[in-house]
């Protein structure tokens, strides 16, 4: 994700306006080193590609604020009690944007893809058990206007997940 921005920093990594910050080589660089371990402290960081620890702090920052990137505790679900965890497939007749935002913000959704293909959604959900995901999945998702039908893919064990895919 990158945003446009017409001005440049002075050298030292500060930027002054209010413009969205370019994902520019430095920032990519802070990203990967974040994505491979996100406690890695800004003067680590800033030694390592050649700023200070100030300047660091603040392009992390403004990427925080920007949005472009999140410093988050990444779990396993199924082994912080969530026992269920699913794709669901869901087809929608009517507005996808409407049915993606109401998905939103239901808590126990952790990603909502809109999609093209066999669905128009793609929804990762967890739960705590078989019960609880019944009650979301009946009571929560297919209650909202315009989902057609859902498809549900449960996962049997969670044999692989990455965030350290880099930056282009």
């Amino acid at each position: 994700m990158t945003s446009a921005k017409t001005s440049r920093d002075g050298g030292d990594g500060i930027t002054t306006d209010s413009q969205p910050q370019t994902l520019d080589e430095t920032n990519k660089r802070i990203v990967t080193l974040l994505q491979e371990d996100g406690r890695r402290s800004y003067v680590s960081i800033g030694k390592e590609i050649g700023l200070s620890e100030a300047a660091v702090r603040l392009r992390v920052q403004r990427m925080l604020d920007d949005g472009i990137m999140q410093i988050v505790a990444v779990t396993n679900p199924m082994d912080v009690g969530f026992k269920r965890q699913a794709m669901v497939g869901i087809t929608v007749n009517g507005d996808i944007e409407y049915v993606a935002r109401e998905l939103k913000e239901i808590s126990q959704i952790d990603y909502v893809i809109i999609t093209a293909g066999r669905f128009d959604i793609l929804a990762e959900i967890f739960a705590e058990d078989d019960e609880s995901m019944l009650e979301l999945v009946n009571r929560h998702i297919r209650k909202i206007d315009g989902i057609d039908r859902t498809e549900l893919f449960t996962y049997m064990r969670l044999e692989s997940q990455r965030y350290d895919w880099g930056v282009r």
